[in-house]
């Protein structure tokens, strides 16, 4: 599907989004780190998705994305349908949304935008904010793992490391990253990885809303993170990395595979190579 069949584009500015918000095919999600945030204040009609659901949360990969039959019941009760364009956001500049949107296209659903930093960004500029919450009319909502090139698993992972044209992006802090901090059984990074923590991508003084694409390729270049590359972004458990999973696809870089496993299966193995 072309980016024009959208209703809107990948990243809506607060305006661009208050000027549809009647559409019937939108459908706005607010799937924020502080549950307390929702209720505090949410985008007018915007329903609520505890971030929880998007963690397959059993088995040997608990942050991995649920079965497609998980998928199904949760996209079913928010009431999507194939014509449906959902806007994303949370209350932390991206992490949870940028999740939703990846685990979207892993199911093959494009219609999809993230809202530029968020409910900060929102309230910053003036938009109004609802308490009621809304209940979404249920649909039936068939979901497939349509675009499986998206994600990877730790095997491929592990099999192809070092090859030339793979970079990994660890979205964890520097300290995680260097193996002062953590709390699994092993800690430091994985081989040849490159630590670019996911809040340098956000503009502090513009309400978490991304940063200046020139300058983020810039930086990113620098580490070895070019557009031209098959890069997997991975943090603790794919949510920090779904912010930067969507900071890539938002640069044009169109490889970004999100690693759903993360430092959460990666560190906790005894036959996984491990750098400090």
């Amino acid at each position: 599907m072309s980016s024009e069949d959208n209703l809107l584009p990948l990243i809506v500015e607060p305006g661009q989004l208050a000027e549809v918000l009647n559409e019937p095919s939108l459908l706005v999600i607010d799937v924020p780190l502080r549950p307390e945030s929702h209720a505090d204040g949410h985008v007018p009609g915007a329903v609520f998705l505890d971030h929880r659901r998007l963690l397959r949360g059993e088995g040997e990969t608990p942050t991995d994305a649920p079965s497609a039959d998980a998928l199904s019941r949760l996209f079913s009760e928010l009431g999507l349908t194939r014509d449906t364009h959902v806007v994303a956001y949370d209350d932390e500049g991206g992490g949870w949304a940028g999740r939703l949107l990846w685990t979207l296209e892993l199911i093959g659903h494009t219609r999809y935008s993230y809202l530029n930093g968020g409910i900060h960004a929102w309230r910053e500029s003036g938009q109004p904010v609802s308490r009621e919450s809304r209940t979404p009319t249920p649909s039936d909502y068939r979901a497939e793992i349509l675009h499986p090139e998206v994600r990877i698993d730790r095997v491929e992972l592990q099999e192809r490391l070092g090859e030339p044209g793979l970079a990994i992006w660890d979205a964890r802090s520097r300290e995680e990253y260097d193996g002062q901090r953590g709390n699994n059984r092993r800690l430091g990074h994985i081989p040849g990885a490159v630590n670019f923590e996911w809040t340098r991508a956000m503009d502090r003084e513009r309400s978490l809303r991304l940063r200046d694409y020139a300058e983020l390729i810039t930086e990113l270049e620098a580490l070895g993170l070019t557009p031209d590359m098959e890069i997997v972004t991975h943090c603790q458990s794919h949510h920090r990395s779904g912010f930067t999973w969507l900071v890539g696809r938002a640069l044009g870089f169109t490889r970004m595979r999100g690693y759903g496993g993360s430092w959460q299966e990666w560190g906790n193995r005894d036959d996984t190579p491990v750098e400090r």
